[in-house]
């Protein structure tokens, strides 16, 4: 498979589009961000990411397209070291959706899991109303192994997700 994406380390450039993504609050009910971050707290972030998954528990990476546009970002987050396995989870930018991207980054971070960092498992926590991330995971390998119950809170109401998994 060729891929049209590529992975790569946070950059300091890349503060904008961070603070973006971290202050959307449309996508806070499927994270567990509940407050703003401000440029200084996310400069700081990157700054001293080592971008090593041992030490950092996570890894962060932006994925930028086949002409070298930043599209989105996957994270690695909730690393068990001992059991070998972490959440992952993508955002693509709302100009760049439907394009394949987040399919190819999906692809792209389970063989470097597997490959790399020698996971047993990853897993996803997908909205149950979310039916393009639910299809994205089912396609990328994920099975979908229990409802979570009331498990998201948006501020307003819960939301059960589907806890998804992938095992190597």
């Amino acid at each position: 498979m060729t891929s049209r994406i590529r992975l790569r380390a946070m950059e300091p450039e890349d503060l904008d589009l961070l603070y973006k993504i971290e202050n959307d609050r449309q996508i806070w009910n499927v994270s567990n961000t509940s407050v703003p971050y401000s440029r200084y707290v996310l400069h700081d972030y990157i700054a001293n990411s080592s971008g090593d998954i041992y030490t950092d528990r996570e890894v962060r990476l932006i994925i930028e397209n086949e002409v070298g546009d930043t599209v989105g970002i996957i994270d690695i987050t909730r690393f068990d070291a001992k059991n070998l396995r972490a959440e992952v989870g993508i955002v693509i930018a709302n100009a760049y959706r439907h394009r394949g991207y987040a399919a190819e980054a999906l692809h792209e971070i389970i063989c470097f899991a597997r490959q790399v960092w020698h996971l047993h498992q990853l897993y996803a926590i997908i909205d149950c109303d979310n039916e393009a991330s639910y299809k994205l995971f089912s396609k990328g390998g994920f099975s979908m192994s229990s409802l979570l119950k009331d498990w998201l809170y948006d501020g307003e109401k819960y939301h059960s997700t589907w806890l998804m998994q992938i095992f190597f």
